[in-house]
C-alpha cells in the first residue's frame, strides 16, 4: 500500500470524506439509470486519475459494495503499485489468451470486498485490445461478480483508449487537477465522451487547496 491511499491511511481526513461523498453521489446517480460499470480518466497526464480511482474503489468496498477495479491504462499502469501487488495475469493477458477462463482477480486483504485485475503484460497496441469484441465478454463476466466495476484508462487527449473503453460502459468520471488542468482540455475531453454518447456522471477535483 502507498501513502496515496488516504482512504486507508487517513480515513478521517477531509479527503477521505470527500471520496465517501463521491461514493454516495454515484450510488444516487445509479438509481434512475444503471451505473454498475464506470471508467475514470482525465484529459491529460499527471492529473492524479489512478490515485483518485484507487481511493474511490476503497470507499466503495468499505461501504459494503462488492467492487472490482480493472487497470486498463496499458500505457502507464499504476493500480498494482498503489495496492502493492504483482502486475501479473492481468487485463492484457486475459484479452490475449486463446481460451481464457475467468480472470484471475487479486484480493486486497486490507479492503474486504475489493478485487483488482491489474494491467498485465505490456502490449504494443493497447487500442487493439480495447476494440476487441472480447472486452464485452470480460465486462459481462465481471458485472456478474460485483456491484461496481471500475476501470482505469489512459488520458483522453493523449490516446483513444479511454473513449474506446467508455463506449462499452455505463458512465465516465473525469479527473481534473486544480491549478494544472487547462479548461479547454477538460472541455474537449468531455465533448469527446459526449460525442460517442458516453454518460459523464461527474468530475473529481484533485490537488485542491485545503482551507
Amino acid at each position: 500500500m502507498t501513502p496515496s491511499l488516504l482512504t486507508l491511511s487517513h480515513p478521517n481526513s477531509p479527503a477521505a470524506e470527500a471520496f465517501r461523498t463521491l461514493r454516495s453521489n454515484l450510488i444516487f446517480a445509479g438509481l434512475e439509470k444503471p451505473l454498475q460499470t464506470l471508467v475514470v480518466t482525465s484529459a491529460s497526464a499527471d492529473d492524479g486519475k489512478s490515485v483518485a480511482l484507487a481511493n474511490l474503489a476503497v470507499v466503495m468496498a468499505q461501504g459494503g459494495r462488492r467492487t472490482i477495479l480493472v487497470d486498463c491504462d496499458l500505457r502507464k499502469p499504476r493500480q498494482h503499485a498503489l495496492f502493492g501487488v504483482p502486475n501479473v495475469a492481468g487485463f492484457s493477458d486475459w484479452m490475449t489468451e486463446a481460451s481464457p477462463a475467468a480472470p484471475a482477480l487479486t484480493t486486497i486483504p486490507e479492503v474486504p470486498g475489493l478485487q483488482l485485475l491489474p494491467a498485465g503484460t505490456a502490449t504494443a497496441n493497447p487500442a487493439d485490445l480495447l476494440t476487441s469484441p472480447r472486452i464485452r465478454d470480460l465486462i459481462v463476466g465481471l458485472k456478474s461478480q460485483a456491484d461496481f466495476v471500475l476501470f482505469d484508462a489512459a488520458p483522453l487527449l493523449a490516446v483513444s483508449d479511454a473513449a474506446l473503453l467508455a463506449a462499452n460502459l455505463d458512465g465516465a468520471v473525469l479527473v481534473v487537477a486544480s491549478g494544472q488542468a487547462r479548461r479547454d482540455d477538460v472541455q474537449r475531453a468531455r465533448e469527446m465522451l459526449e460525442k460517442i454518447r458516453v454518460r459523464v456522471v461527474g468530475a473529481i477535483l484533485t490537488n485542491a487547496p485545503q482551507e
